[in-house]
């Protein structure tokens, strides 16, 4: 079928909802990488004043095709059209100047400079930093999502980073905002602040392609949904008529199953604890730790909720060793005092750790996937021997993890960088878990993945508790805490409120105490039931 064909199609499609000419158009946009398609004649329409969500699973090709929006990549075939006329984006520059802003899913900030600086190099040049930090505290402050324009980036939690691009590309005056995943890491009363100005901004004419793995924010935000499939437009449903387990199903072509958490064994031994532990803030950015006690039992997974900035990194910089410092307490595995010991010791004695950046962090992007098996491995496998690297045998490790894991592999052995945000989510929890360690703490274990991966870690982690194991996990996402913790605790300014059973707890108290309040006295403390993934 030829593109006009198609266009003519696509048109007739959305006559129902609109007789005006789309704001933005894709008509059979294709991209490969190799024998990789990415983009495989995707087509469809966003109008002005409407808020149309891009789903599918990670490397269904929503990244690719939003970044060609955005200028930073080129198709290989089809064309994109603006206000119908035909147009070709060959940078992020020129996608500003035509009104299209966009804020990533994975940061593009720079460390070492303030919020202000980062926002000077996106804005047109002639601006003052105090003119332009002015600006910043105006409508950070308007749109409730508040950013000190002094503060270096290095310093801000992963949080507050998102507030960063999302005041950036609100300072734009976008005509089509693209958002790729831009709540992951907000709170649910700062998420529905972000809807709120979002529909402002629809309301006022303004277009809104929006990027979420949370089908529940995508039903209650946008009307229109894509559905994306291994890089092709398999259909545009109205997301107000369908629910998270229809749109799920549309997404991955297959029946989604319920992943629930199995009643932990009672009194069983404790795994981990950490006694009374002190940490001083290190910097004017950083959240005091006071009298954190977290007694962790092999069967249970050990929930820990709480708003980003309330002293999460800190936490899990303690808690794997990561950080020794002017810290007091004891941190004890198996019985034995390992709160002097490093990240290394630690794995030695049986724990696995998962942090919240896959990138960077938990991964090195530059590096091939079996380089990335060895680097937390290296002592546990066996393909360091004599100071020689088995590199066949590392090869085989990530080969094996990948296949255990479902991580979808664009080659053999493949760098981690040409991996989507899922997949690799999916590889660095399958090298820790594929280890059986004695405990594992991790952060965020399904911040930004599709459901689909969602689903296979949180199946993981239950696997892994079942054979014995302790999981300590650090979440924001409350329906995450609920679905799979046998026990939940809330960590709030450096405090960590005591533990309870997660059926006597409430969805309600738990987000009281995330906000600091505690729980009303007439809070029921009703059984709460596994939720599904």
């Amino acid at each position: 079928m030829s593109g006009k064909a198609k266009r003519v199609m696509s048109q007739t499609f959305n006559e129902g909802r609109s007789s005006t000419k789309p704001l933005f158009e894709a008509v059979g946009v294709t991209k490969s990488f190799g024998d990789f398609m990415a983009n495989d004649d995707v087509s469809f329409q966003i109008h002005s004043g409407e808020i149309h969500a891009l789903l599918g699973e990670n490397g269904a090709g929503k990244s690719t095709f939003v970044k060609i929006a955005y200028g930073l990549l080129q198709p290989d075939a089809g064309q994109l059209f603006w206000n119908g006329e035909p147009i070709s984006i060959l940078g992020p520059q020129q996608a500003r100047r035509r009104g299209i802003g966009m804020v990533f899913q994975h940061f593009s900030l720079f460390d070492a400079l303030t919020v202000a600086e980062n926002i000077q190099l996106a804005m047109p040049p002639g601006e003052t930093i105090s003119s332009l930090s002015s600006r910043i505290a105006n409508i950070s402050k308007e749109y409730g999502i508040e950013v000190d324009p002094a503060a270096r980036i290095h310093n801000l939690s992963v949080g507050q980073q998102q507030r960063v691009e999302i005041v950036r590309c609100l300072l734009q005056d976008p005509k089509l905002l693209i958002m790729d995943e831009p709540t992951s890491v907000l709170t649910p009363q700062e998420t529905e602040q972000l809807f709120e100005v979002l529909r402002r901004f629809a309301k006022n004419g303004l277009a809104v392609l929006f990027i979420s793995h949370k089908l529940d924010e995508i039903r209650a935000l946008t009307s229109r949904a894509t559905v994306l499939r291994r890089g092709q437009n398999v259909g545009s449903v109205n997301t107000k008529g369908q629910s998270n387990r229809q749109l799920a199903e549309l997404m991955i072509g297959n029946k989604v199953k319920d992943v629930a958490r199995q009643k932990a064994p009672a009194k069983s031994k404790i795994l981990f604890a950490v006694t009374k532990l002190n940490r001083p803030k290190q910097n004017a950015f950083s959240v005091t730790l006071r009298d954190i006690t977290i007694e962790a039992r092999a069967g249970e997974i050990f929930g820990i909720a709480g708003i980003a900035g309330n002293g999460q990194d800190e936490l899990m910089a303690a808690l794997t060793g990561e950080w020794l410092g002017n810290e007091t307490g004891v941190i004890t595995l198996g019985g034995g005092d390992i709160s002097s010991q490093g990240p290394a010791e630690r794995r030695l004695a049986g724990m696995g750790f998962i942090p919240e950046e896959r990138n960077g962090h938990a991964a090195v992007p530059s590096m091939t996937l079996a380089d990335n098996a060895l680097l937390t491995n290296h002592s546990l496998d066996g393909v360091v021997r004599g100071g020689v690297l088995d590199l066949a045998g590392m090869r085989a490790k990530a080969a094996e993890i990948a296949a255990s894991f479902d991580v979808r592999l664009p080659e053999p052995n493949p760098l981690a960088s040409s991996l989507s945000g899922g997949n690799l989510q999916k590889f660095v929890v399958g090298r820790e878990i594929i280890k059986v360690p004695r405990v594992l703490i991790v952060s965020q274990p399904t911040w930004g993945v599709d459901i689909g991966a969602a689903v296979f870690i949180r199946a993981a982690m239950l696997d892994l508790v079942a054979k014995g194991s302790a999981v300590v996990m650090i979440s924001q996402d409350l329906e995450e805490i609920f679905a799979i913790s046998h026990r939940i605790a809330v960590l709030h300014d450096g405090v960590l409120s005591p533990a309870e059973s997660a059926t006597k707890l409430t969805a309600e108290k738990v987000g009281l105490l995330m906000g600091g309040s505690g729980a009303p006295k007439d809070v029921a403390q009703d059984a709460v039931q596994g939720a599904s993934a």
